[in-house]
């Protein structure tokens, strides 16, 4: 009973939003994109979706609970089972059993609560303060995992591996486009694990606060690292006069 409830909850839903755009009000899908414009906006204004889902929620309720909005989801979704043919008689048993429950339901609601249960109003500033306060020690970990995988022989073998593989398929190319890799791949991780290792990349990208300026001395430790002929541009250039 509780799968049909819920699929004709669907339907209807999808009739409330024709008959709307029929009488001119704001959709149940205009609604929706109202407050995903809102909830999209910066963080500071976060908090407003609340009171943008409370608003538009009981709007929403206020038209679906009118005696109209009622008489008119019957009489299309009545029209819906006469096409149905075979299944005519079935359907508009159970829209003329389950809308009634359907409406009733709707009348219990309460626009508070409903923004609670789908999280639009819970801690939301202590949310944002949170996702602020983790971003530093996401990157960092993130950071962390990478470095691993770089510093992992098997990793670099991997890589290595396929890499050859690809230059199997050139053809007459690829015993220099093997070479190449075999002589500038471990550089090239050699090259990353370093850079990894001496740049601040989370303060660079402004997910950790750093009382030192960034910027020109994050450039500098890539240039450094990076010395001369980057390594890793280097290869791609022979590479390329290998295959072309």
């Amino acid at each position: 009973m509780g799968g049909r409830i819920g699929l004709l909850f669907v339907l209807i839903l999808g009739v409330v939003a024709l008959a709307c755009d029929a009488r001119g009000f704001a959709s149940p899908y205009q609604l929706g994109i109202i407050a995903a414009n809102s909830a999209s906006a910066e963080l500071v204004k976060i908090p407003d979706v609340c009171a943008l889902c409370e608003e538009y929620t009981t709007k929403a309720l206020d038209y679906i609970n009118e005696n109209k909005t009622q008489s008119e989801v019957i009489d299309i979704l009545h029209n819906t089972c006469h096409q149905l043919h075979t299944f005519e008689r079935k359907c508009i048993s159970l829209v003329d059993y389950y809308l009634p429950l359907f409406f009733l339901e709707m009348t219990s609601v309460q626009p508070g609560d409903f923004c609670n249960k789908v999280n639009l109003c819970q801690n939301i500033a202590n949310m944002s303060l949170q996702f602020q306060e983790n971003s530093c020690d996401f990157c960092e970990d993130t950071v962390s995992k990478l470095l691993d995988k770089i510093t992992d022989p098997d990793t670099e073998l991997a890589i290595i591996e396929t890499l050859l593989k690809v230059c199997s398929s050139l053809r007459k190319s690829a015993s220099k486009c093997k070479r190449i890799v075999l002589e500038y791949g471990p550089l090239v991780f050699e090259n990353a694990e370093k850079f990894l290792e001496k740049a601040d990349i989370c303060t660079a990208l402004h997910a950790c606060k750093d009382s030192k300026v960034v910027g020109r001395g994050f450039i500098s430790q890539l240039l450094s690292i990076y010395y001369g002929n980057n390594i890793f541009m280097r290869m791609v250039h022979l590479l390329k006069i290998a295959l072309f």
